[in-house]
């Protein structure tokens, strides 16, 4: 007898079908995605096979660029336009005035829109027409001082802007005036004149590759005619030791594949010969004045001298050649190396890549003018060179010249950096040198130090060189002493005149000048300070200094101003400004007279220029404390200004017991002015 089912194998049977459909779909998922996956790895990979195959070839086509830039260079400059002088004349135009907003007037109202018809009665609708005549003449009154407000502020712009379109246009007319004197000079063969122009040619010339060097020392023979330069050439470097990159799919790398040695050889000599022919070309394509007849060229790079391992120019090229003789040369078609050698009779070196020198033909200082050197910036930063290895370069020079040189120990030198002989009968002997890498100017104290130390060593001189400079009291100290001082440009003349190398510059930045103050004296202090003072606001001020005892001033002739910008001395100076600073005062701490205990500055308002002016718009004002480099050792918060008050005593430096000098901040106004001020300093006013 049968029984019927109850549907639970049925059920049962129906999941584990699903489940089985669940896997299985689940596989075919794992499936796609594992195939999706292959797939993409494999456009992945060609992708990335194309990728490092076209970055190949972009290096190799880059390389091919370089290398024809560098076969063509010559060709390439002679299509560059010529330089002429006229390039350097600035236009007289500046931008046109442009009020902007300030130009648009304020409309003014018109009582048309005030007027009302408010109100039933009579009394209302005059009451209604008394207030819109009311606004009306508010507003009015409102846009008259908007329009006079308009007009001051757009009379103002217009002074201010004058004033600039007027400096604008004295510095064009200056620097307009200084070509046209310099190309008067070369028409007359001025040496200076001659040199700076076509210096000017060769610097402002396109045809050189970027990263070429542009160093050039250069003098000038009036009557032969001739310019002489030491040019610098590119070292081996410029010409790629790589030929090709080819990509390596099988190892995913790239293939640098070498360039010939003797190929690269060949290229770098033809580089030198074209550069050396396009310098000429440069010249005489710029000569327009009648006054180069002839070029006496000197191609050098630098490198250490094979023969002696000395740091220094090693000339790989040579040539003179007469203008006549150079128009006649076709530069396009012209095998650069055939050229030079045959043509213009000039020297190449048969391996320049050796440095395998020649021996140069005339030189700059063979001239006897002054020479002139440009460029040179990658020469090294003396204030940047490591202190052994600026004692280093100082005992490479002494050697240079001929003696011979080493630096000592750096413990218990007794004072002395290098030990020098000069060999040279009855001048010669041993020398003790010092090095000071300052900022500052040496003080005297150094110069004796030097003095006692060669007495001490028994030397026969004592040379004390610095990156700086030294003062009067130094100078007169070392008159009549085996003393020698070499301050830092002279350091810098002599480096290059023996074939090394330096600069000083300070972190990539050119030293500023040492600021002239006004006077017939123009020699500064031993060591001084300069404080630039600024302030916020339009304000003018004279700032002005006195040297006191107490609260008097020593004399009226210690009173630093505008009339008097020096003290008898010497020790107190006006200086002029350098931004950001409005005014600036020169002062030797150490040099102010014994009985001097104060150093005031005080601070006036100009009448001559805001006459009607007080000190309410002085604010936010300090006093920079600066080295003779102009390097920032320290700032000073002064008072701000009072209305009413036209004077002001910012503050001063007191002596201690000790010597030394502390600031005391001021703050005491006058209404009386600079007048009123000096007085109260014992100084009689006439």
């Amino acid at each position: 007898m049968s029984r019927r089912s109850t549907g639970f194998v049925g059920v049962w049977a129906e999941m584990q079908r699903q489940q089985q459909r669940q896997l299985e779909a689940e596989a075919r998922r794992r499936r796609q995605q594992e195939q999706q996956a292959r797939a993409y790895q494999r456009r992945a990979d060609r992708s990335h096979r194309e990728y490092r195959q076209a970055e190949a070839r972009r290096r190799t086509e880059e390389l091919d660029a370089q290398v024809a830039s560098l076969q063509g260079l010559l060709a390439a400059g002679c299509r560059a336009p010529a330089f002429r002088a006229a390039s350097l004349l600035r236009p007289e135009e500046v931008q046109p005035f442009a009020p902007g907003p300030l130009a648009q007037p304020v409309p003014m109202p018109d009582f048309q829109h005030y007027q009302t018809q408010s109100g039933w009665t009579a009394n209302r609708r005059a009451q209604a027409q008394a207030e819109a005549r009311a606004r009306f003449e508010r507003d009015w009154q409102a846009a008259q001082a908007a329009e006079a407000h308009r007009l001051q502020q757009l009379a103002s712009y217009q002074r201010e802007y004058q004033r600039w379109a007027d400096a604008q246009l004295a510095e064009v007319r200056r620097h307009n005036a200084g070509v046209v004197a310099t190309t008067d000079g070369v028409r007359r063969r001025d040496p200076d004149s001659v040199i700076e122009y076509f210096s000017a040619a060769l610097y402002a010339s396109t045809a050189w590759p970027e990263g070429f060097p542009r160093q050039v020392a250069a003098a000038y023979d009036p009557d032969a005619g001739q310019l002489v330069l030491d040019w610098e050439l590119p070292a081996y470097g410029v010409v790629p030791d790589i030929k090709a990159v080819r990509y390596l799919s099988g190892t995913d790398e790239e293939k640098e594949t070498p360039r010939p040695v003797s190929q690269r050889r060949a290229l770098y000599r033809e580089i030198l010969a074209q550069s050396m022919l396009l310098v000429l070309h440069e010249l005489f394509a710029a000569e327009e004045l009648g006054a180069l007849d002839s070029v006496a060229l000197n191609g050098f790079v630098d490198g250490h001298d094979p023969t002696t391992g000395r740091p220094g120019h090693i000339f790989l090229a040579t040539v003179m050649a007469s203008r006549p003789s150079f128009l006649d040369l076709h530069l396009a078609q012209v095998d650069a190396g055939s050229c030079l050698a045959d043509a213009l009779r000039g020297q190449l070196s048969a391996r320049p890549d050796q440095l395998a020198p020649v021996r140069p033909g005339r030189r700059p200082p063979d001239v006897g003018n002054r020479v002139v050197a440009h460029g040179g910036d990658a020469e090294p930063d003396l204030f940047a060179m490591d202190p052994i290895a600026f004692e280093g370069l100082v005992a490479d020079l002494f050697r240079a010249m001929g003696m011979q040189a080493v630096t000592t120990q750096r413990s218990n030198d007794g004072g002395v950096d290098v030990d020098a002989l000069d060999p040279t009968p009855i001048r010669g002997g041993k020398i003790v040198v010092q090095v000071k890498r300052y900022r500052n100017t040496v003080p005297p104290t150094a110069v004796r130090d030097l003095y006692g130390t060669v007495q001490d060593a028994g030397a026969n001189k004592g040379v004390l060189v610095t990156t700086s400079g030294f003062g009067p009291g130094s100078h007169t100290f070392a008159n009549g002493k085996p003393l020698e001082l070499v301050s830092g440009p002279e350091l810098v003349d002599l480096l290059h005149r023996h074939g090394l190398s330096g600069r000083l510059n300070e972190g990539g930045r050119q030293l500023p000048a040492q600021p002239t103050p006004a006077g017939p004296d123009v020699r500064l202090p031993d060591d001084y300070n300069i404080l630039g003072m600024s302030w916020s606001g339009g304000v003018a001020l004279d700032v002005c200094a006195l040297v006191c005892r107490g609260n008097r001033v020593l004399s009226d002739d210690h009173f630093v101003f505008f009339n008097n910008p020096a003290t008898p001395d010497g020790t107190v100076r006006a200086l002029p400004a350098t931004a950001p600073d409005k005014a600036a005062v020169c002062v030797s701490f150490d040099g102010l007279p014994e009985d001097a205990d104060r150093f005031v500055l005080v601070a006036a308002i100009d009448p001559e220029v805001n006459p009607d002016a007080d000190l309410a718009g002085f604010t936010d004002a300090r006093i920079r404390l600066l080295d003779p480099g102009m390097a920032e050792l320290g700032q000073l918060e002064v008072s701000d200004g009072r209305s009413q008050e036209t004077a002001l005593v910012l503050g001063s430096f007191r002596r201690r017991a000790n010597g030394d000098w502390d600031f005391v901040l001021g703050g005491k106004g006058y209404t009386g002015g600079l007048e009123e001020l000096v007085q109260d300093f014992g100084i009689e006013v006439r």
